[in-house]
């Protein structure tokens, strides 16, 4: 082979080993998905949202079905409003559910959606209404040490 052929060889190798870091980059980043399916978006209202973020996945039975779109503050009720964008292939009932929930013991947050039994489905720009917040990690430890603080200092021969 000459010099320009091995040239050419390694330059070849680079350009693959550059779109293959572009492809984890993206991949990580939750931004592979570079076709536009139909959505509709639908609301729901958490007091604590924990670490939840935009582009976070919306899933149901484990399948990612939409993304997060926007996270908001109300300023009247102090709640956290995520707005989210659901495949259009997938329709919920009216008193479906969502839920804060995160992937393994500290992964990322993400929104669980459980279908409910109503006949009539969520309607673009709907609300969720039944909602469950973010369970904190740091919220449940500190509880627990209460508890047990609480129990020592009420147990028999213990001080109070």
């Amino acid at each position: 082979m000459n010099k320009k052929g091995i040239e050419i060889g390694v330059g070849l190798f680079v350009l693959l080993g550059l779109a293959a870091l572009l492809f984890v980059a993206l991949k990580a980043a939750n931004l592979t998905s570079f076709g536009q399916a139909d959505t509709y978006t639908v609301t729901a209202r958490f007091d604590n949202i924990g670490g939840l973020k935009a582009r976070a996945p919306v899933r149901a039975a484990g399948v990612v079905i939409g993304r997060i779109t926007g996270i908001q503050l109300d300023p009247k009720t102090f709640q956290g409003v995520v707005t989210m964008e659901i495949e259009r292939g997938y329709q919920f009932p009216k008193d479906s559910s969502a839920k804060i929930l995160t992937a393994g013991l500290l992964g990322d947050q993400y929104v669980g959606i459980e279908a409910g039994g109503e006949v009539d489905n969520l309607a673009p720009g709907a609300t969720i209404k039944q909602t469950q917040s973010a369970v904190v990690l740091e919220n449940l430890i500190g509880q627990f040490l209460f508890n047990k603080a609480a129990d020592a200092g009420a147990a028999p021969g213990g001080k109070p």
